[in-house]
């Protein structure tokens, strides 16, 4: 499904059970841009009054959850083995995933421990795989959901506020500036999370 077809989809179809039920897919092991879902939610609540942006924002976050519980609770009871499996089979490269994303999330969470399942969540190509490797070293669900629910929150607020801004100052123009910002946004996510890690190191170098 090519994503401007879909954005006009959601302009017409979205509720908040559906933003839901998208964003816990994209929290999954089928993953796919959440740019397509929340900027048009924003979009329509600032434009149309049918939503509204918090709800659109906690709709979100709420779906986000629920996908990483669900990968959570698979890495953690199928544990490695069948985890690489999949990732290697016909249905794990359909699903979009492959052994060197799951290395790739793992090497990440391996870095930088409990904090990496918030800063995962703002990585592109690791946000929707940062919760395998915390299934995978059995990290406490209650730190699990936390810092899920941070990350995933900040991502989506950051998201909807680019859709609410579209909709406010460029009416009409959703697929262009989503396709313009979306890319300009991932870079100041990636600066903010390396500075925040940096910020992170020297805090626990500075008291060992």
């Amino acid at each position: 499904m090519q994503s401007i077809p879909f954005i006009a989809w959601c302009l017409e179809h979205l509720t908040y059970w559906v933003i839901t039920l998208l964003m816990a897919i994209e929290s999954s092991f089928i993953p796919f841009p959440s740019e397509i879902v929340v900027p048009p939610a924003a979009y329509k609540a600032a434009t149309t009054g049918e939503l509204n942006i918090i709800l659109v924002i906690l709709s979100a976050s709420l779906g986000a959850c629920i996908g990483a519980l669900l990968n959570y609770y698979l890495a953690r009871y199928l544990g490695r083995p069948l985890v690489y499996r999949f990732a290697e089979s016909r249905l794990g490269h359909i699903c979009l995933i492959d052994r060197a994303k799951v290395e790739q999330a793992e090497r990440y969470f391996d870095r930088h421990g409990a904090a990496g399942t918030f800063f995962g969540r703002l990585v592109p190509a690791v946000r929707q795989l940062i919760s395998i490797p915390a299934g995978l070293a059995r990290m406490s669900l209650g730190r699990f959901l936390l810092y899920t629910t941070l990350g995933a929150s900040l991502w989506n607020s950051i998201l909807a506020a680019m859709g609410w801004y579209i909709g406010r100052h460029y009416s009409g123009q959703l697929e262009e500036k989503v396709a313009q910002y979306s890319s300009e946004l991932k870079v100041v996510i990636l600066a903010l999370a390396a500075a925040a890690l940096l910020y992170l190191l020297y805090k626990g170098a500075k008291k060992s």
